[in-house]
């Protein structure tokens, strides 16, 4: 369960504000009109702090409770603009275009493909293999969790696909978040970015119906992630 503990608003109005702001293409100053219009007033500065305390911890549940993924999976990276510059988003769904993990980072090279596939293996198990670009550093970003399978003892290894139409599924899927995050107009910070983004990413698993919350609408599924 998630802490509102201090908190000067009800539980339910923050978490009504950062589901509106990852779900759906506004700024903050069009979210703080939003909320003005439901009798809530709060400034666009207090909203962002919202995004940037909870969308976190929402993610982190969403990791922990979201529906089991097959082992089949498509790795790629998009851009987001950071304080004015180009950084890499790293995005994995399986074949079936579920969410498996997403990382910002700021480099491209594969020191961050390897971080990236560690963190994607703890989160969802080994995969029987993985379809990406031709990117030679996410190719040896896979070669360094082969390695590990070998050092452990382990008789297969993940096979390693670089066919470029194969990932047309997760470049399509790319298209929801750059779709929420072109309205924001680049993050003034590596961590405000992060935030945000791990929020879209949930807010993108949920109608990807990847949690099991019968009868409950999509705002509510949300919630449910804080409960």
């Amino acid at each position: 369960m998630i802490d509102f503990k201090g908190s000067h608003y009800p539980k339910d109005v923050i978490l009504y504000a950062v589901f509106f702001y990852v779900r759906y293409a506004v700024s903050y100053r069009d979210l703080e009109e939003i909320m003005a219009e439901r009798g809530v007033v709060v400034d666009h500065a207090t909203l962002n702090r919202w995004v940037v305390k909870y969308s976190p911890l929402i993610a982190c549940e969403a990791h922990r409770r979201k529906s089991a993924t097959n082992s089949s999976w498509h790795m790629d990276e998009t851009y987001i603009k950071v304080r004015g510059k180009w950084m890499y988003l790293y995005r994995a769904v399986d074949k079936h275009g579920k969410a498996l993990d997403f990382m910002l980072s700021e480099r491209r090279n594969e020191v961050a493909a390897t971080n990236f596939f560690a963190r994607t293996i703890k989160n969802n198990g080994w995969p029987e293999k993985v379809a990406i670009d031709k990117s030679g550093a996410n190719f040896a970003g896979l070669q360094n969790m082969n390695l590990l399978l070998l050092l452990h003892g382990w008789l297969w290894l993940i096979d390693v696909l670089q066919v470029k139409y194969l990932n047309n599924m997760i470049e399509q899927d790319h298209r929801f978040i750059k779709k929420l995050t072109r309205p924001m107009k680049g993050f003034k910070s590596f961590q405000s970015a992060s935030a945000t983004l791990e929020g879209i990413e949930v807010a993108h698993m949920i109608r990807k119906h990847q949690f099991i919350f019968s009868g409950q609408s999509v705002f509510q599924q949300f919630a449910s992630l804080a409960a």
